[in-house]
């Protein structure tokens, strides 16, 4: 059974995306934007006229081929050597919205079949066009850390490890990424804050209108704050090959 802390899905969480640079120069960013929290086994069912400002594909995620997101998280679990029965899988993330979609980071809470939190999976998609999927194992206040392995920033080398903070939202979404590097230095740190309001038409006309377009303002928005580092005179890193990954169905 699900505890009382399991938060009602569908919802919305309007809120913000701020990223601080600290070296080797400071900067630091600030988007508005808009979440979904959703059961990936019961997707909302909106009125047609609103279906276009959101939509959930299981191609957007992961290798893109799984038939449905259960599908996708399954293969990549079991892939990974986690077997347990699944039983809810909430998934944060930014739907498709007008026919675009950019995800830079789409979180799934795996729950077993008696309301346990089993694993998180941090999916990450970077400008390039490619995905790479990080199995976490967080402790009560939802925090772990994995070694970095995709290439995310062209203004970051692939070294490190991330800490990330991700309890599963309730009524407050509070999540922080942060990454380390062996010399003890945190040059990056990412937090995901937002309040929840219910997943309504009402809701989410209100946040499109607010945000429009809001998935390609999220991918305006990097490109753009990635010229400002470039002419700042931060050095691009050569980008290396994605990794492969077992399960990215």
């Amino acid at each position: 059974m699900r505890g009382e802390a399991f938060p009602q899905v569908p919802a919305l969480y309007p809120g913000e995306v701020v990223h601080t640079r600290v070296t080797p120069l400071r900067y630091g960013l600030r988007h508005r934007t808009y979440f979904w929290l959703v059961d990936i086994d019961d997707l909302p069912a909106l009125p047609r006229l609103l279906r276009p400002l959101a939509r959930f594909d299981p191609r957007d995620h992961f290798g893109g081929a799984a038939p449905t997101l259960r599908a996708g998280v399954t293969a990549f679990l079991t892939a990974n050597g986690v077997t347990e029965p699944l039983g809810s899988v909430l998934m944060l993330c930014h739907a498709r919205v007008l026919g675009h979609v950019f995800n830079p980071l789409t979180l799934y809470w795996c729950h077993g079949e008696d309301g346990r939190l089993v694993r998180v999976v941090a999916e990450v998609h970077n400008t390039y066009g490619e995905r790479h999927c990080y199995l976490l194992s967080p402790d009560p206040q939802g925090v772990d850390e994995v070694p970095k392995d995709f290439f995310v920033s062209p203004f970051f080398d692939v070294e490190g490890a991330y800490r990330m903070r991700l309890p599963l939202p309730g009524d407050r979404l509070d999540l922080t990424v942060q990454l380390r590097h062996a010399d003890g230095s945190r040059p990056l740190t990412a937090t995901v804050r937002g309040t929840r309001r219910p997943a309504g038409p009402r809701t989410l006309l209100a946040v499109a209108l607010r945000h429009p377009w809001s998935t390609a303002a999220v991918s305006l928005g990097i490109r753009l704050h990635g010229i400002r580092l470039y002419l700042k005179g931060l050095p691009v890193r050569s980008r290396p090959t994605a990794p492969t990954q077992e399960g990215m169905l």
